[in-house]
């Protein structure tokens, strides 16, 4: 049963109408205001941030309805990007003259490393059919013996998190120090066509913006139906009491396994958009700092609200650019300070706050309360 259908009609009329306000206004302000208010420049990095908001989003679902905290999302958003990266890069490596390259057909930073022939786990990545099942089966497949690895032997809280930052780092150095294959520090750059379309035009950054809105409500309302079935019920039923709901007969492991590739697949999809987005991929978005930045999207949004992941990665993306370019020498201690602040001030995140105003306003014109045990809204 969902846990809205246990609340009187009349508070589940109001809970549904609360929680697709939130989405009607985020969908207003991506795809009407930002378009009319923005130039194409900064309409591109706002469409970089919600690359961004595809992984918080996974971590509602993973750390907020799971109760499994990962520090290394980075992986799979990295993974899905260089698998995109590698088709785009490939089509320019075929469209550049022979002139420049001693080995023509392949990447250029191959070349430099005295490759000669491409490598047989790139060749598929030829054609986009196969690169686009990529962004998802890599990273999936990758969660999955991850995850299987440690639910099976009941490793959880800390030390999973522990495992995934160590998972992260480890594939980060894998990339820098295999240059020849994966371009090292500098990643995969000069990405220019996709079948043919220049992706560098505005008019082009204009479609993919709006594809990745596009994109991201789809995965939303996807993580929205998954919470109101049986298994979101049981999701947060093992995040509050897993033995109790391993003493119920059901595979508590595999529901976490399920909720990790799920949370895997999102973060890919962000990198891929981001890749087609931005036009390169590197080891920067792969390692800690980029996973634990993840988690702090999650966090300040609300790590039990979909909208409110989206608003999050917002906000912080944009206070990181507008201090990187105001205070550029203090800009850390800026964004150290907004999110304490944050942190502090509302622990359950700009969500959590709305659902404060929301109760107060339900105390103010009605005596009646919620259900014992069920938020007032969820966002």
């Amino acid at each position: 049963m969902s846990p809205t259908k246990s609340l009187p009609l009349r508070q589940r009329l109001r809970t549904f109408s609360g929680e697709w306000l939130g989405y009607a206004l985020l969908a207003l302000v991506l795809v009407v205001a930002m378009p009319l208010a923005l130039d194409i420049f900064r309409l591109n990095l706002v469409g970089k941030y919600l690359s961004y908001a595809f992984v918080a989003v996974g971590l509602v679902m993973l750390w907020g309805y799971g109760g499994v905290l990962s520090l290394g999302q980075g992986v799979f958003f990295g993974l899905g990007g260089y698998a995109m990266a590698m088709f785009l890069k490939l089509e320019a490596s075929d469209a550049k003259s022979t002139a420049i390259q001693s080995t023509p057909g392949i990447p250029d930073f191959m070349d430099w490393n005295q490759l000669t022939a491409l490598p047989w786990w790139w060749e598929p990545f030829r054609h986009l059919p196969f690169a686009l099942l990529g962004v998802i089966a890599v990273p999936v497949l990758l969660a999955f013996v991850v995850g299987f690895a440690m639910f099976r032997r009941r490793v959880g809280g800390v030390y999973f998190a522990i495992i995934t930052q160590a998972v992260a780092l480890i594939l980060s150095v894998l990339i820098i120090g295999q240059q020849g294959y994966t371009g090292g520090v500098n990643g995969i750059t000069d990405l220019k066509t996709m079948l043919g379309w220049d992706i560098r035009t505005d008019s082009a950054k204009l479609v993919l913006y709006f594809a990745n809105v596009a994109l991201l409500f789809a995965m939303m309302l996807l993580c929205r139906w998954i919470q109101h079935t049986k298994l979101g019920v049981l999701l947060l039923a093992m995040r509050d009491k897993e033995d109790r709901v391993r003493f119920s007969g059901y595979d508590v492991s595999m529901f976490k396994v399920f909720v990790f590739c799920l949370a895997a697949a999102l973060s890919a999809i962000g990198g891929a958009m981001f890749t087609l987005q931005v036009g390169f991929m590197s080891p920067s978005f792969v390692g800690i700092v980029p996973s634990i930045e993840m988690v702090i999207f999650a966090a300040v949004g609300g790590r039990m609200s979909l909208v409110g992941a989206v608003w999050g990665t917002l906000l912080v993306n944009a206070g990181k650019t507008y201090f990187s370019e105001s205070f550029p020498d203090l800009w850390l201690f800026l964004m150290a300070a907004l999110f304490i602040g944050v942190v502090v001030a509302f622990p359950d995140g700009l969500a959590g706050l709305y659902r404060k105003y929301v109760s107060r306003r339900r105390r103010a014109g009605e005596p009646a309360e919620p259900a014992e045990g069920m938020p007032a809204t969820t966002v």
